[in-house]
């Protein structure tokens, strides 16, 4: 017995002394990360994973459910696109033509309805609201100052940062954009339970509107300016302004960093599924009209979907860019593959939902599934021909 006591306090005493330390170095947010991803049998976050963390809603309004085109899901994903459904563990598969689905696939018991992460495809919505709110005159213009709604921020240059910054991840931020270590400031964003804090402790030490860097922060303080300007929560500004008149027929969840009055993780997890997620890709095809009335300026838009800086031809405010087969393409993008891709030239709207994303070069910014999911399904496409 003696000998059994002794075993628990040798294992005991050490686990009971790392989780006090990381309660003194205040990394206890550490707890969650391990308890929420790798006791579930993760290694990151997952589309599932919103079931972990405060929620709050973004209530739908009146429905209005997509067209379907009269060959609706008679051709089949061609072979390349099984092969990668499969092996990159696809859930959701939506190709829609002419404001109507062409073709639409779920797995893994997945549907229409299915709630599942954005992940950073979050990042292009609070842009949209960015652009509502200036439309609104919540905020004068890209040009207005961070420190006019957030004077706690911190850093050399906090006094020269713009909204636009933000918008384009052009900030300055000393932020680390890894998704994968446990100290990082984007592991700590994503499980600590006060991110306003958490952000309001980073500084703004190199010189905005200089170059683009991709940073998780820029898009969670944009989100804190918005909460300031709107006087309301992130999730109900977003459906006021866009789930509601942009008919979309679930209500969604915004993951907040803790009850009650806790702010939304803006860089990331929205809740909601391909049908809806498609309808910010269809409000930018259309010029920011939605039934005839205008839900944000086709000047916005424009700004958005157009690169800031010429040595990063690929990103703009809040979407990514991409020219392929000739065509000019821009898109909104997630962690593990998550994709919202629009084609202007010929009217269509790609959405890829999933686990697994596609290989990422340093020598491409896109990753190449997403050269996959466009092409094979112009090859569909061409089968209507046949």
């Amino acid at each position: 017995m003696k000998k059994a006591i002794k075993i628990i306090a040798w294992i005991a005493v050490p686990i009971i002394l790392i989780i006090a330390s990381l309660y003194i170095f205040k990394v206890d947010y550490i707890l969650k990360a391990v308890r929420v991803t790798y006791l579930t049998g993760h290694k990151t976050a997952f589309l599932e994973d919103y079931t972990y963390f405060e929620n709050r809603t973004i209530s739908h309004g009146v429905g209005q459910p997509w067209k379907t085109t009269k060959d609706y899901n008679t051709i089949a994903a061609t072979p390349e696109l099984e092969k990668t459904h499969q092996e990159l563990k696809t859930v959701a598969y939506l190709i829609i033509k002419n404001d109507s689905i062409f073709h639409e696939a779920y797995f893994d018991g997945y549907d229409q309805n299915s709630h599942s992460n954005s992940f950073s495809m979050a990042k292009s919505i609070v842009t949209s609201a960015l652009g509502k709110a200036i439309m609104q005159g919540y905020i004068k213009n890209l040009d207005q100052k961070v420190t006019d709604f957030l004077p706690e921020l911190k850093g050399a240059y906090a006094s020269e940062l713009t909204v636009g910054d933000l918008a384009s991840m052009s900030s300055g931020l000393s932020w680390d954009e890894n998704y994968y270590g446990a100290f990082s400031i984007t592991t700590q964003a994503y499980f600590d339970t006060d991110l306003r804090n958490v952000m309001y402790g980073l500084e703004i030490n190199d010189k905005p509107s200089q170059k683009f860097i991709y940073q998780s922060g820029d898009t969670q303080l944009l989100a804190m300016v918005l909460e300031k300007a709107t006087h309301t929560s992130l999730s109900e500004y977003v459906s006021e302004v866009f789930w509601k008149p942009m008919g979309a027929e679930n209500d969604a969840l915004w993951q907040i960093d803790h009850k009650g009055d806790g702010i939304e993780k803006a860089y990331c997890c929205i809740a909601s599924n391909a049908r809806d997620f498609a309808r910010f890709g269809k409000l930018y095809l259309q010029g920011g009209l939605w039934n005839g009335t205008e839900i944000l300026p086709k000047e916005f838009i424009e700004k958005s979907i157009h690169l800031r800086f010429n040595e990063s031809p690929q990103y703009g405010y809040g979407w990514w860019l991409n020219t392929y087969m000739d065509k000019q393409m821009y898109y909104m993008r997630g962690h593990l593959g998550q994709f919202v891709i629009v084609v202007p030239e010929d009217n269509l709207i790609i959405v890829r939902l999933g686990h697994i994303k596609g290989e990422q070069t340093k020598t491409d910014p896109h990753s190449n599934d997403f050269y996959v999911y466009v092409a094979e399904a112009y090859k569909m496409l061409e089968q209507r021909k046949k």
